[in-house]
């Protein structure tokens, strides 16, 4: 299997911590210069000297931007240049009713989530294309197909992604550029653990209790019954960005412990 990422470029949407981390952690590790980004330059900076820290000589750096600000992100792609690797990671989301949803949240969300995938791949694609390689990567969800109904804004941005990374794929078509999608299951980033401990907390459980309660009343289907590491989801995306991965185009690969269900 060909993992090498000798001198090639990666960008990293979401990267300061949890899954965007891990991946740019991983293709770091395999000798992929690494472009972390973040909201803050604090945790910018923050990620940049824990990297270099993990992966002595990594050649890494770091670019600010929120994308919920449309002029921040225009700011971003005109400094962004020579990715041979753009790994559309960033996303937010509310844990709320529908009902009581805001349309503010919505439309944020869907900036955030969907456009900032979308912005990122037309100022990143035609170049990839001229040079006849490249990956974009979507970090989509299981909650793309599952929806839970606390997740409903957030799990139709996730929809979105597939055919937004379908579509861009076509584009792709007789090149060596390729676009795929990765639906993870839950996993275990900080945030997660987060919500573990205070509901352990709260209840008197411990964080073990709360793991399993939750894999029985919310994803039952789950066939490792577990979360997952964000290295089990930096894993399948390390591969899908690698020169191995050549003849996977359009694809939605799912990493989500069998929750999704269903053949295909």
């Amino acid at each position: 299997m060909n993992l090498n990422f000798k001198d090639q470029r990666a960008f990293i949407s979401g990267s300061t911590s949890g899954i965007g981390y891990a991946i740019a952690q991983s293709l770091a590790y395999l000798g992929c210069e690494v472009i972390l980004n973040g909201r803050a330059q604090d945790s910018v900076d923050k990620a940049i000297t824990k990297l270099c820290k993990e992966a002595p000589g990594v050649v890494c750096s770091g670019l600010v931007c929120d994308f919920s600000e449309t002029h921040q992100v225009n700011a971003l792609v005109e400094t962004l240049e020579g990715v041979d690797i753009l790994v559309n990671n960033v996303g937010i989301y509310t844990d709320q009713d529908f009902f009581e949803t805001t349309d503010e949240s919505w439309n944020k969300q869907w900036q955030v989530n969907v456009m900032s995938g979308m912005r990122l791949s037309k100022a990143l694609l035609p170049s990839m294309l001229e040079k006849n390689y490249g990956r974009i990567l979507f970090i989509s969800s299981e909650c793309a197909v599952l929806t839970p109904s606390n997740l409903l804004a957030y799990s139709v941005t996730k929809t979105a992604l597939l055919g937004l990374s379908k579509g861009l794929s076509g584009l792709t078509k007789g090149s060596k550029v390729t676009v795929n999608s990765l639906l993870p299951g839950s996993t275990l980033t900080e945030g997660a653990e987060n919500f573990l401990e205070a509901v352990a907390h709260k209840t008197g459980q411990s964080v073990e209790q709360v793991e399993n309660e939750f894999f029985q009343t919310d994803r039952p289907n789950s066939l490792i019954q577990r979360f997952e590491t964000v290295q089990e989801i930096a894993d399948a995306a390390v591969f899908l960005c690698s020169p191995s991965a050549s003849a996977i185009k359009g694809t939605a690969l799912r990493v989500d412990g069998g929750s999704i269900g269903g053949l295909f």
